[in-house]
């Protein structure tokens, strides 16, 4: 049998249905390669193998008698901003330390009732806000994947950079991931995984850290379209203690995958053509064009005019929700504390050792575009640039498009600590260019690996749905997968 890290969501399901493998032998193999790799990788900031033992052997008893769930066995990774009951949760934040939730996200909820095993807590962006794994109050994670004959430890993207590297090393069957801006798309791309943002409200966002509330939305990142599919099918629900989740019925996403993209309308947006666009970039989006046109899809030139104001916009509406957001954070219920004369020279202290430099910067930046000489000029005028955004977005599918084909991100992964990037907050900022649109307006994004960069790194391209049309997505996603292939690095570490 083929190692058993290895396996699929899918196979890993079918071997258990025949009980070629069981569930504890499934979740010590995970437990063995997180021991060996996690040193070198830093993907999990905490590893639960008594709980995950547990599961396991649970999992194994309703196997044995015929009660197995959709995700019966399958070992998992949590991004470390899902409340998970009596396990560490900190947003990857000094100013959480020791935190441990009594209470569950629904979607982890969603996950162990349907008998999926919990490995761990993943690495992270401080409170999402990265686009690069850099800002973790853990340290960064690195990267799997390696340039050719180089040792530079390279990024994983950022925020859900611990989700990603851990999928692509196969330290998890599948993780879940958070998107405010690109969170799970970028880190997708950038390890050669499948990670999809689901359409605003599809997950419930109860009991997930909150960065910026009309923007962060839960999904999953997966080794193949598949396993995303099979993921989401599980994560998706409605949720009374979230009122922006949906009731909507959640389709058989895994049957969409497979099907015939014969007759659909792909577009193709011509903002996306950005100056300075490396030529490998260009060449892949090419390439997928000709995949999907090949594939019996109709290709057509499509215009999404405000996208140029997408992330200026973005950079203004999603600090300004995480400075209302993280003043909960003041070191009275839980958390760091850090002592001073009064309640307010506490809260001072606590918040200056707490947060991490970036997180600093965006609540600045937030606190100042909500001010009361700000907030007309800033605040409010993004958010009309927002309504445009979906309103270009709107136009697009009323013409007849089913969905829209663009290149995940504007590079291959980058070096840690790149001297350009650090030094340059608004350059680490423009990673984001190709996702945040779909966050602003609330759409679905899958991004799916599609070729390796000249220097034998993963590159992803991106399709942007219609409005709860994530089956449309991985239908595409899969015929793309099926023409440029399966990707996973060398090991070294």
């Amino acid at each position: 049998m083929t190692e058993l890290t290895a396996l699929t969501i899918a196979e890993a399901r079918a071997a258990l249905a025949k009980k070629d493998v069981s569930a504890t032998e499934l979740t010590e193999a995970y437990l063995a390669a997180i021991e060996a790799a996690n040193p070198a990788l830093n993907a999990y900031v905490t590893v639960t193998p008594d709980k995950a033992r547990a599961m396991a052997k649970a999992s194994d008893e309703r196997l044995a008698g015929g009660e197995a769930g959709a995700l019966e066995g399958i070992p998992l990774g949590i991004k470390d901003l899902f409340a998970t009951e009596g396990v560490h949760m900190q947003a990857c934040s000094h100013v959480l330390d020791g935190f441990e939730p009594r209470y569950e996200s629904t979607v982890t909820a969603n996950l162990w009732a349907d008998g999926a095993v919990m490995l761990g807590k993943l690495n992270m962006d401080e409170f999402a806000m990265g686009s690069s794994n850099e800002t973790s109050h853990y340290g960064p994670v690195i990267n799997p994947w390696r340039r050719r004959d180089s040792n530079l430890d390279l990024v994983p993207g950022g925020s859900s950079g611990g989700s990603a590297a851990a999928v692509a090393a196969m330290l998890c069957a599948g993780a879940t991931a958070t998107d405010t801006g690109g969170s799970i798309r970028q880190p997708a791309a950038f390890t050669g995984t499948v990670g999809i943002k689901p359409t605003y409200g599809r997950c419930s966002r109860w009991g997930i850290a909150a960065f910026a509330s009309s923007l962060d939305q839960a999904g999953p990142i997966a080794r193949d379209v598949r396993d995303a599919a099979i993921l989401l099918k599980s994560m998706a629900s409605v949720d009374p203690k979230d009122t922006t989740s949906v009731e909507r019925e959640v389709p058989d996403y895994e049957a969409a995958v497979g099907r015939s993209v014969k007759g659909l309308r792909i577009g193709i947006p011509r903002e996306y053509r950005v100056e300075g666009m490396p030529a490998e970039i260009e060449a892949v989006w090419q390439r997928g064009i000709d995949w999907l046109k090949a594939a019996g899809a109709e290709i057509v030139d499509v215009s999404l005019p405000h996208t140029k104001y997408a992330l200026p916009a973005y950079y203004i509406v999603a600090p300004a929700e995480a400075s209302s957001n993280l003043a909960r954070y003041d070191g009275v219920r839980y958390g760091l504390r850090v002592p001073g004369r009064d309640v307010i020279e506490m809260y001072e202290n606590t918040r200056a050792a707490g947060f991490g430099r970036e997180v600093k910067r965006r609540i600045l930046i937030g606190t100042y575009v909500l001010s009361a000489g700000y907030y007309d000029a800033y605040y409010i005028r993004a958010q009309k640039v927002r309504t445009l955004i979906k309103r270009d977005f709107e136009t697009v599918f009323h013409d007849g498009i089913d969905a829209l084909l663009t290149p995940a991100t504007p590079s291959a992964a980058f070096g840690i600590a790149d001297e350009d990037l650090a030094s340059d907050p608004v350059k680490m900022y423009l990673n984001d260019v190709f996702t945040v649109t779909v966050n602003m307006a609330g759409l679905p994004g899958i991004a799916v690996p599609a070729g390796l960069s000249e220097t034998g790194t993963p590159l992803g391209l991106q399709l942007i749905g219609r409005p709860f049309d994530e089956e449309t997505l991985f239908t595409a996603a899969a015929a793309i997968e099926q023409a440029a292939g399966r990707f996973a690095p060398q090991r070294w570490w």
